[in-house]
């Protein structure tokens, strides 16, 4: 009963963290939606409608959605000053980091052939995966992924190499005198 007790009280206090965590960020993401609806969709109408609807209204009913526009916008700025040459970094980053479609063909026929030759294990070794970059002019990480992309779509190791691969897991502990 105890142990269940100390059980509780853990789950509580990692959970509390947690909650105030995702609250925390719920609010954040909320105010950060408002941020990007409000002054984008309003800018101008505020600024042209300022001047005419100030002559007509008590302003009671404009003060409160003002305000926040305004402080919204002055925070936006303020955000953009201090942020910009992150933010464009981070643009160029983006935009470089596109999806690029399908391997060269020679690239891919090249590998293929690696594949073929290796079908049994197809996990090259580090230094395969230099020589395929320089013969391909794809990088390793590219290299890489395709091996696992090849391995996943088309190969089925037979039952025979999973066999052998747990008797050379298992043979360091069962040696035989």
């Amino acid at each position: 009963e105890t142990y269940c007790d100390i059980l509780v009280k853990y789950k509580s206090d990692l959970a509390r963290p947690f909650d105030e965590a995702t609250s925390f960020l719920n609010n954040i993401e909320l105010q950060l939606s408002n941020l990007c609806k409000g002054p984008s969709r309003s800018c101008v109408s505020d600024e042209a409608a300022g001047s005419s609807e100030d002559d007509f209204s008590g302003g009671e009913l404009e003060i409160p959605e003002f305000q926040p526009r305004n402080e919204d916008r002055d925070l936006k700025d303020k955000l953009l000053r201090k942020y910009s040459g992150y933010i464009s970094s981070l643009k160029h980053e983006f935009s470089k980091k596109k999806k690029k479609g399908k391997l060269p063909k020679e690239a891919r026929q090249t590998l293929l052939e690696w594949w073929n030759l290796h079908y049994k294990w197809p996990y090259p070794t580090e230094a395969d995966k230099i020589a395929l970059a320089e013969s391909t002019g794809l990088d390793q990480k590219q290299i890489n992924n395709w091996f696992i992309n090849q391995r996943k779509r088309h190969w089925k190791p037979s039952e025979n190499m999973q066999f052998a691969v747990m008797d050379s897991l298992s043979a360091p502990f069962f040696i035989d005198d």
